[in-house]
């Protein structure tokens, strides 16, 4: 929490405006990866009809051709694993103010593009060629805004950056929410997509606002624009936060928090004794790597069979009903609306539990048992496929696969990102929250580059 001398959060603006940043984020790959039947049925050539968001084309052969899911999961995914290498050196080099508000301002402009191409007709290959240099520049500028705003929450109290989370999680349902509501206005087919794609601009823009906001509230000033002196009063703070929950968590004390103690009380001078033990020297990231490597493993394994078949094999599942309206809404209410909700609620779990602990080998095998999503997805009702069968036929058997998977990756990587810093001692856990970054980033790229290996199989 703030100290005691820290203005307050007026009407809570501050932990708003992270909301919404958060929001922002992820808006861009949840929109595109939900309108898959869009960019499939332009794809198929049909320029007449295919601008609908609500027809699914998944298995024509020229959709197939240009195996879109795949590279689109693959071109999302990349930039985030290469601008994670390359943060240390992006970060240092452009001012936080140029990349983040550079970064959303040219997140807007590809978006309108992409809006706008909506009215204008062209072949299947040049739109293809034009969509995927946008869905590379889009998520290349939003692993840019991601990694600059989280550099800000560092700054910040711990609520806020799980309010800047929740935002994230809200990503999903609301470009599924928006794929839903686009179907059901009754507006002809380019209206309706064309409405679809407005609908990111205008949280694009309320990001922009937020963050040109947050220099003008005094809470946001005190933290993001604090002295030295200041920052170093907070880091205590919050180290000092940190030691009861360490205590509670089984490791043992030190001797930090007497000096923690010590450096907090503004009315003494501090004596350069106490400040010996709070620089233990910088931290080795192969000693981290050693102590968290099971944690980052499982979270590479999770987000590697996530990727894998989401959205590219089950975004090819139908509704195996006669035509109708439920056959219309399954994939969007099924696959991506199902998969954001139960997802969110499985990250919510570690909230009040974390079983199994990370001295546990069941961690592991749940992990590896994911892998059986896999065979059952691709076992579904997708039509067009030439050499696997067709052995869950009924819509009863996707929906509670795609329970059980997006409950199971919400719970899982939550555990394995919450576990890795236990493992470490305090002064370790910046290493060790940024060598997950980079396994995440990891096991996402892993995942998209399998799918089309999965789908080829199909």
């Amino acid at each position: 929490m703030a100290r005691g001398d820290a203005p307050q959060d007026s009407y809570h603006l501050v932990g708003i405006s992270f909301f919404i940043l958060g929001l922002g984020t992820l808006l861009p790959w949840n929109f595109f990866i939900t309108a898959i039947p869009y960019f499939q049925g332009r794809l198929a050539g049909d320029n007449s009809t295919a601008e609908t968001l609500s027809t699914n084309h998944t298995g024509t052969g020229s959709a197939d051709a240009f195996n879109f899911n795949n590279w689109m999961t693959l071109l999302s995914q990349l930039p985030l694993l290469l601008f994670t290498l390359l943060n240390s050196f992006l970060y240092q080099c452009i001012p936080e103010t140029v990349r983040i508000l550079g970064s959303l301002l040219a997140i807007l402009l590809l978006f309108a593009l992409t809006a706008a191409l909506v009215k204008v007709d062209m072949s299947p290959g040049t739109f293809f060629s034009i969509t995927m240099a946008s869905v590379w520049l889009i998520n290349s500028f939003s692993a840019v805004l991601q990694g600059s705003l989280f550099g800000q929450l560092g700054t910040m109290p711990s609520t806020y950056s799980t309010l800047f989370l929740s935002g994230q999680g809200l990503a999903g349902i609301s470009a599924a929410l928006a794929m839903l509501l686009s179907m059901a206005s009754g507006v002809d087919a380019q209206t309706s997509a064309l409405g679809y794609f407005i609908t990111p601009c205008v949280g694009i823009l309320m990001s922009i606002v937020c963050y040109l906001s947050l220099p003008h509230l005094e809470f946001a000033q005190y933290y993001l624009g604090k002295k030295p002196s200041q920052a170093r009063a907070h880091e205590l703070e919050t180290k000092t936060e940190l030691l009861p929950a360490d205590e509670k968590n089984g490791i043992p004390n030190n001797p930090q928090k007497a000096a923690l103690t010590l450096d907090l009380d503004s009315e003494k001078e501090p004596e350069p004794e106490p400040e010996e033990p709070q620089k233990p020297g910088k931290p080795s990231v192969l000693v981290v790597l050693r102590k968290i490597w099971l944690m980052a493993l499982c979270l590479v394994l999770v987000f590697t069979v996530t990727l894998s078949v989401f959205p590219a094999i089950t975004a090819m599942v139908t509704s195996s009903t006669s035509p109708g309206k439920w056959s219309r809404f399954f994939n969007p209410i099924c696959c991506f609306l199902l998969f954001n909700i139960m997802d969110c609620l499985g990250r919510s779990l570690t909230s009040y539990f974390l079983w199994p602990d990370e001295d546990s080998r069941l961690l592991p095998l749940l992990v590896c048992l994911r892998f059986l999503f896999v065979p059952l997805f691709m076992l579904c009702h997708v039509p067009r496929r030439s050499r696997l069968p067709i052995l869950f036929p009924q819509d009863a058997y996707f929906i509670v696969f795609m329970l059980l998977f997006a409950v199971s990756n919400g719970y899982l990587v939550s555990l394995t990102m919450c576990l890795a810093p236990r493992q470490v001692l305090p002064h370790e856990r910046e290493v060790a929250g940024a060598l997950m970054t980079f396994f995440l980033a990891l096991g996402l790229s892993c995942g998209a580059s399998l799918s089309f290996l999965f789908k080829a199989l199909l």
